[in-house]
């Protein structure tokens, strides 16, 4: 498994005062995952608020990067100590030119060097629950719809209608709530 040396940040609920570490990712076969204290993150292509990585089972979005080597690792309007971890530690140094970590920051930590393979595995590859509404309900005109089908459509358009943002995308949404109303009134 190939391995770097990287920064890593929690982001989520944090902002650029998350924890970080400098540590040992290793990669997956692929390279779409990356392993690092116990956690398998992915890469959120450019679709992140803050983070450009999530942990896979919390969805919690990370900063993962090349560790920099003028220490600029955290966003400069950011804080909080940076835990290095002990076993790549000389490496770190080599890095950055220093003979020793900074004692203002940064702190030694040990990390969890296990790799979840099976769980991300087990996860990545579990079925969805099957909706409890069929898909279908969409495709199909008021009259093939079920009296159920027809309360949850009607509910749901409620819903939309609450939160429509522009008045004729509201119109079309009332226009087509009515029609199911009176399809199922029609029934009753």
């Amino acid at each position: 498994m190939k391995t770097e040396l990287k920064y890593i940040e929690l982001k989520s609920g944090f902002s650029d005062n998350g924890n970080a570490w400098i540590g040992l990712v290793s990669f997956s076969k692929s390279g779409k995952t990356v392993y690092f204290n116990g956690k398998a993150f992915q890469s959120l292509t450019g679709m992140g608020i803050s983070g450009n990585y999530f942990d896979l089972e919390s969805g919690d979005e990370y900063w993962i990067s090349g560790v920099k080597k003028d220490m600029s690792d955290r966003h400069k309007l950011g804080g909080g100590k940076i835990y290095v971890e002990k076993r790549i530690l000389s490496e770190y140094l080599k890095t950055i030119g220093k003979t020793e970590l900074p004692k203002a920051g940064y702190e030694l930590t040990e990390v969890d060097t296990e790799k979840p393979i099976k769980r991300i595995n087990e996860l990545e590859n579990s079925q969805l629950e099957k909706p409890l509404i069929d898909e279908s309900i969409y495709t199909k005109t008021a009259k093939e719809l079920s009296n159920d089908e027809l309360e949850f459509l009607i509910e749901e358009l409620i819903e939309v209608e609450k939160h429509a943002r522009y008045n004729k995308g509201r119109r079309m949404i009332k226009k087509n709530r009515i029609e199911l109303e009176m399809e199922l009134e029609k029934r009753n």
